[in-house]
């Protein structure tokens, strides 16, 4: 039952557009308070609460791996504007599959960096448009160079991640309907769209 409750429910809008994830004691106040519009995925669990005085009823939610919640419409005007989401190394290497963009080479976390194609002291910006995964090694080698100064090929363009991809990027353990909803939701050019679909065939 533990494990089951670690299972981060996805969080919309109404509109459908994901938000953010949560976990099961904030998804039962959201049901607690009528913040829950409607729900779909698979159920996740259920939540026994305590017993009614008047009725001698036992409150019991039911929570399933995706909620639409009433009242915040942040997603949406999000994917409406540009966005640019937080950038940090554990999403990046997520971006880019954990696999160093130079190389080519697939690496646990703790053997990652981020390199800066443009080299900050190039005057390169921290963000994710400048921004690749890279193996330690690699990183090394290539220094404080371009690519093409350092006679290395770049694998990949570094793209800045949507709102909904960013979601994907935080999640922890996606189900596969929630994967599904969320790719749904990807742009169609999106490289993390092609590289999900072809891991989940």
């Amino acid at each position: 039952m533990t494990q089951q409750l670690a299972q981060q429910v996805l969080r919309t809008d109404v509109s459908g557009m994901p938000l953010e994830w949560v976990d099961y004691q904030t998804a039962v106040r959201l049901y607690h308070f009528g913040h829950v519009a409607y729900t779909c995925g698979t159920p996740l669990y259920r939540v026994h609460g305590g017993m009614n005085a008047a009725s001698g009823q036992r409150s019991v939610v039911e929570v399933n791996s995706i909620i639409a919640t009433s009242g915040d419409q942040s997603a949406l005007r999000r994917s409406r504007e540009v966005y640019s989401p937080p950038l940090n190394n554990p999403a990046l290497f997520k971006r880019d599959g954990h696999t160093c963009l130079y190389c080519g080479q697939h690496f646990l976390s703790r053997d990652l960096s981020r390199d800066h194609v443009r080299p900050l002291s190039a005057k390169g910006a921290d963000t994710w448009a400048n921004v690749v995964t890279a193996c330690k090694r690699c990183n090394n080698h290539k220094a404080n160079r371009t690519p093409e100064q350092a006679g290395m090929q770049l694998l990949a363009i570094p793209f800045v991640p949507t709102h909904a991809e960013y979601v994907y990027l935080r999640g922890r353990r996606i189900l596969a309907d929630q994967m599904e909803f969320l790719l749904a939701h990807f742009p169609r050019s999106s490289p993390l769209q092609a590289r999900l679909r072809a891991q989940m065939s």
